[in-house]
């Protein structure tokens, strides 16, 4: 029987910045004073209701979900396990086109059987259960780029998640033996999904 193996799930969002400058022109103007008020495009986003726009870095936890197994207890890993984790992105308070990058990788390497296999997005009011246009992964970056409609009176981005898919492969063309897998659970290793996830302005 496997022993439990930890799972820790950063998120490393990087800063964010946005600038805009306007330049007033005024001639044959005397003796006057004038204000001009001009609004900035919105640029918040927030990440599992962080907002990460706000420092210049932050780092989020993910509680990962594990699939049931009925040849592994519960919310353990094991070969042949699989689970994934969410990243909920809203972007509700974004007035311009915008691309997100996520970067993912697994730290442990001594578990090379350990890999993130593909990603889906979740819209809004997705119940669990409904079907799920699911992508696999081919290299280990998210990417996407959403336009700002400003054709549509009160338009405003609707927040969706990054579900990121794992799973310990256990089968044809494995990187492990049953002697390897076995070393990894009496070590109690641990591994760690790192995800770098940046925005930025689409122009």
């Amino acid at each position: 029987m496997y022993k439990k193996i930890g799972i820790i799930l950063l998120l490393v969002s990087a800063s964010i910045s946005l600038g805009l400058m306007s330049n007033t022109y005024s001639r044959y103007v005397a003796d006057t004073t004038g204000n001009i008020d001009i609004l900035f495009a919105k640029w918040q986003i927030l990440v599992n209701n962080k907002d990460i726009t706000t420092n210049s870095s932050s780092s989020i936890s993910f509680e990962p979900f594990i699939e049931a197994n009925e040849n592994v207890a519960a919310n353990v890993m094991a070969p042949t396990s699989k689970g994934h984790f969410d990243i909920d992105i809203d972007p509700t308070n974004v007035q311009v086109s915008f691309k997100y990058i996520i970067n993912l990788n697994i730290e442990n390497e001594n578990i090379p059987d350990l890999m993130i296999t593909k990603y889906a997005i979740v819209p809004t009011g997705y119940t669990e259960g409904d079907t799920l246009n699911v992508i696999n992964l081919e290299g280990n970056t998210i990417t996407n780029t959403l336009y700002y409609d400003n054709e549509t009176a009160n338009f405003a981005y609707q927040p969706f998640t990054v579900r990121v898919y794992f799973e310990w492969y256990d089968g044809e063309n494995e990187t492990m033996n049953n002697e390897a897998d076995t070393l990894v659970s009496s070590n109690k290793e641990t591994f760690k999904i790192n995800a770098n996830i940046s925005f930025e302005q689409e122009v």
